[in-house]
């Protein structure tokens, strides 16, 4: 199994420009609430718990992430269950206001994705290892944390394998 390190590596070699990355900041959230609004109807009771397509990929995230590292696992954790709680209230609503808010979430978080990929010069991660998509939320804290100065040796350790955030001049970002 890959390490976080490989990871978030793989993944950060598709993401040096700065406008890229801001770009994620946003499409990638709106995606991830995109899927728990459209994989939280329908749902089963099991149990006594309610269960949707939303619940067991965000189970499923929950345990990819947990197992990379305990940390940043626990908090992708609680950034699923809020996307999950977010998607079931969107889903209680008429159907018309569920699949069009999911919908048009997704559609404008991939638009979002690929305007900074067009800033990037680079195709998206997923195309090359499907991964991409599972890994993408998960860059998305990571990044946040090297802004708020954490997690300086994990950024350290990406910047080694692919190099520093690049401005347009190509100068880079310390």
């Amino acid at each position: 199994m890959k390490s976080l390190v490989d990871h978030l590596s793989q993944y950060a070699a598709y993401h040096r420009d700065p406008r890229n990355i801001a770009s994620h900041f946003i499409g990638i959230p709106l995606i991830v609430v995109a899927v728990a609004v459209l994989l939280s109807r329908p749902e089963w009771a099991v149990g006594g718990l309610w269960l949707s397509p939303a619940v067991v990929v965000a189970l499923a995230s929950a345990w990819f992430y947990l197992r990379l590292e305990l940390r940043l696992g626990v908090l992708m954790t609680v950034l699923m269950g809020l996307s999950v709680w977010a998607g079931h209230t969107l889903a209680q609503q008429s159907t018309l206001v569920w699949l069009s808010s999911g919908l048009g979430m997704f559609v404008i978080g991939w638009a979002i994705q690929f305007v900074g990929h067009h800033y990037e010069g680079r195709k998206p991660a997923f195309v090359d290892d499907l991964t991409g998509l599972i890994v993408g939320p998960l860059f998305v804290v990571a990044e946040l944390a090297f802004m708020l100065g954490m997690r300086h040796e994990l950024k350290r350790t990406i910047e080694e394998r692919v190099g520093p955030v690049m401005l347009r001049e190509h100068r880079t970002v310390h």
